[in-house]
C-alpha cells in the first residue's frame, strides 16, 4: 500500500487543482488493516492497459487491488444490476480507507466497458484523474467529451458529473475534501 499511496500522490501532484487536496494528505503511519472483498468489476483490473505518464502508478494498483476493499455506493434501485457488474471503487485514504482521514478521501474509481455513470452532484469538491482505459466525461450542461488518460478532471462542490465508458474499462484515481467525506451522491 505504500508503494501504491506514494505513486498516487506523485501523480496528483502534478495538477494545479490537487495542490489543496495534497495539503491534507496524511502521514501513512495510521494504516489500519481493512477487509479484501472483491466486486465483479475487478476482472477488468488486470487487463487495464495506460499511458507511460501513468503506467507506474496503474502496476502499483495492479499489484495490489486483490487485497483491496472494493465497494459500491449504490444498489440496484439507483441504477439496476448490469451498472453494478461494471462499477466499484477502492478507498485509501479517508473514513473508509486503511490510512484514516477526516479531510480528504482518495482512491480509484472502476467502470467496465460499456457503463454510464449517470449525472450525480455531491458537496465534496473533487480531481479524477484517468490512469487506464478510455471514457467520456460530462460537466454540468456540456456535451459528454473524451479525456485521454493522464488529464484531470476537476468538479467543484455541487457540480454536476456523469461518466460513460465504451470499449475499454475506466480506472481513474479520485481526491475529495470538504462536505461529508462519506455521502452518497445525489442522483440527478
Amino acid at each position: 500500500m505504500d508503494e501504491l499511496l506514494g505513486k498516487v500522490r506523485r501523480a496528483f501532484s502534478a495538477i494545479p487543482e490537487a495542490a489543496i487536496f495534497l495539503e491534507d494528505w496524511p502521514e501513512a503511519e495510521g494504516h489500519h488493516k481493512s477487509e479484501a472483498v472483491a466486486l465483479p468489476v475487478c476482472d477488468w483490473i488486470a487487463g487495464l492497459q495506460s499511458t507511460p505518464a501513468t503506467a507506474a502508478v496503474l502496476a502499483a494498483l495492479q499489484r495490489v487491488a486483490a487485497g483491496l476493499s472494493w465497494r459500491q455506493t449504490y444498489g440496484a434501485g439507483d441504477f439496476g444490476a448490469a451498472f453494478l457488474r461494471g462499477y466499484g471503487w477502492s478507498e485509501f485514504i479517508g473514513l473508509r480507507g486503511p490510512v484514516p482521514s477526516a479531510q480528504i478521501a482518495c482512491g480509484v474509481l472502476l467502470l467496465a466497458p460499456g457503463i454510464t455513470y449517470p449525472a450525480h452532484a455531491h458537496a465534496a469538491e473533487e480531481v479524477y484523474l484517468p490512469i487506464a482505459g478510455a471514457a467520456a466525461w460530462q460537466k454540468g450542461e456540456a456535451a459528454f467529451a473524451d479525456v485521454p488518460v493522464g488529464q484531470a478532471i476537476h468538479h467543484p462542490s455541487w457540480m454536476p458529473h456523469a461518466m460513460r465508458t465504451g470499449e475499454q474499462a475506466l480506472a481513474a484515481l479520485y481526491l475529495w475534501r470538504g462536505g461529508d467525506l462519506a455521502a452518497k451522491s445525489v442522483i440527478l
